[in-house]
């Protein structure tokens, strides 16, 4: 009871990864997948699929979600993917925004630092709290995992 650390030792931190996020961005930050036993399965699958919101400023990300969570979120339900993509196409800066924010289908190693680690942890059909990476600030939506 009197200890409220979390056993997992965290010392790389959030450290950003020292490149602009290209296609293997994922390199040293403990491997890439069957080692990752987790008790609710979700750090063990090697593809996601997911939507999201990028902008480079926190104020904006934070009004975008905010929509959310006073349409959805705030109740306790999902974000209907077709909603959620509403929100991407008119607050992300990302070129994905046009298509809703879906990223499609990605493997684990393929995205940088912080996205991946929300990406690959956040249950599928549930959104994301917003967070921030290398190239602004994200909220995600997990659409599905696979092997």
């Amino acid at each position: 009871m009197g200890k409220d650390s979390k056993p997992k030792d965290k010392g790389k931190g959030k450290q950003a990864a020292g490149s602009s996020g290209g296609d293997d961005a994922g390199g040293g930050k403990g491997g890439k997948g069957k080692g990752g036993k987790s008790a609710d399965g979700l750090g063990t699958c090697t593809y996601v699929k997911a939507r999201h919101v990028l902008c480079e400023k926190q104020g904006k990300i934070n009004e975008a979600y905010k929509k959310l969570q006073d349409g959805w979120l705030d109740n306790g339900d999902k974000v209907p993917p077709a909603e959620f993509a509403k929100i991407a196409q008119e607050y992300s800066e990302c070129p994905s925004g046009k298509k809703g924010g879906d990223l499609g289908w990605f493997p684990r190693g393929k995205m940088a630092g912080p996205f991946q680690d929300v990406a690959f942890s956040t249950p599928v059909g549930a959104t994301s709290a917003p967070f921030k990476s290398t190239h602004g600030y994200h909220f995600i939506l997990c659409e599905g995992r696979k092997n």
